[in-house]
């Protein structure tokens, strides 16, 4: 329902994943509620619209093949940039190219490094440096997004020298709610964790060049209204009093704020001139106070009955 609010603002949406949303561990537990929990889990994906979704290790619990099979008939793409098989042939897609309105898209996908089930996942940079460069040199994409299903550290990595990429969207230890965080030439971006978060990423291209945060922007401009503020009241002390200790203190304390109002006035400037292409990340808390969808509803708790313990 919350992503049906989304379209119907009448924008251009995409609806993505960053991987391992379909089990609670790496390792099969054997329950096969978990496996019906992971089917559950993809039909409604799908259903939902999510047009791809990273390979993570937590979606491979079952084996590649079990997850190969399962999207076969599905829309949703799984998508890799590194995995690959005992012949070191690649197992799922490295990207794929969406459109938002007039906007080319490219997905790439990464997944963890080392062994995974009946997979390898290989260095995760130089895979996805080369499909970001296919991508934009083939395809001609106006955006790049990588589905990090990554430890933490390693899509900072990613990020840092992710040349070509605009935004990393990070999965891999249950991370929750946080900030967009220029890393080097990219953005990270935490997503949320095990569905109670959507995270929202809003775009403006109207422009060329590297994403600014426009929440960034904002906070400047409130900034600066306190400094006008603040400066306007130091001035009013200063002249209404004749003490030259008072008045030498509130001289230093102007020049600091004046100091700081350029700095800032600057920053909006810049943002105001060149804000072509901006992001801005929120979120949407998925609480009881979102309705569930009643279908939806019975067939959870069909695996998960009230009262269990995952319920």
């Amino acid at each position: 329902m919350a992503i049906g609010e989304e379209r119907a603002k009448g924008v251009p949406v995409l609806v993505l994943d960053a991987g391992n949303a379909l089990f609670r561990s790496p390792v099969s537990s054997g329950d096969p509620g978990d496996k019906a929990r992971a089917e559950l889990l993809l039909e409604q994906m799908d259903a939902m619209g999510t047009a791809a979704m990273a390979v993570g290790a937590r979606d491979l619990p079952l084996g590649v093949e079990w997850l190969r099979k399962q999207a076969r008939e599905k829309k949703l793409k799984l998508l890799s940039a590194n995995l690959v098989d005992k012949d070191g042939k690649a197992v799922f897609p490295a990207s794929t190219v969406l459109t938002a309105g007039k906007l080319k898209v490219g997905i790439i996908g990464a997944s963890p490094e080392g062994d995974l089930q009946t997979a390898q996942g290989k260095p995760a940079l130089p895979a996805v440096l080369a499909e970001a460069k296919r991508l934009r040199e083939k395809d001609k994409v106006d955006v790049v997004v990588v589905l990090a299903a990554l430890p933490y550290d390693a899509s900072r990595r990613l990020a840092q020298g992710g040349e070509g990429v605009d935004f990393v969207v990070q999965s891999h230890e249950g991370r929750g709610p946080g900030i967009a965080q220029k890393e080097g030439l990219a953005t990270l971006v935490p997503p949320g964790e095990r569905g109670r978060q959507l995270a929202r990423l809003e775009l403006t291209v109207d422009g060329k060049g590297a994403f600014t945060d426009a929440a960034t922007a904002q906070r400047d401009q409130e900034s600066l209204k306190m400094i006008e503020a603040n400066i306007a009241r130091t001035k009013e002390r200063l002249g209404a009093t004749k003490d030259e200790t008072v008045r030498k203190a509130l001289e230093e304390t102007l020049a600091t704020f004046e100091t700081r109002r350029a700095a800032l006035k600057k920053s909006v400037q810049t943002g105001a001139t060149g804000a072509g292409r901006t992001h801005l990340l929120s979120y949407k808390q998925l609480g009881t106070d979102v309705p569930s969808d009643p279908a939806v509803q019975k067939l959870v708790e069909r695996i998960e009955p009230p009262g269990s313990a995952h319920h």
